[in-house]
């Protein structure tokens, strides 16, 4: 599995973990909705900057999004 597809299924899990609907995570990191579903699919490659803005959104330090 590459990495941007173990990236989603770790923000997709992360997000249930806490509770929030894609659109709630979307709200607290600043992005739309869409980009978040993207991510979690694996059809997005996000920028370092998203990645701060996601474990900020999910209350988690960033290299937090990279563990297996």
């Amino acid at each position: 599995m590459d990495i941007v597809t173990r990236l989603g299924k770790r923000v997709r899990a992360l997000r249930r973990e806490a509770g929030l609907s894609q659109e709630e995570l979307a709200f607290r990191a600043g992005m739309k909705r869409s980009y978040v579903s993207d991510l979690e699919r694996g059809t997005r490659n996000p920028s370092v900057r998203a990645l701060e803005r996601l474990a900020t959104g999910l209350s988690v330090p960033p290299a937090t999004l990279l563990e297996d």
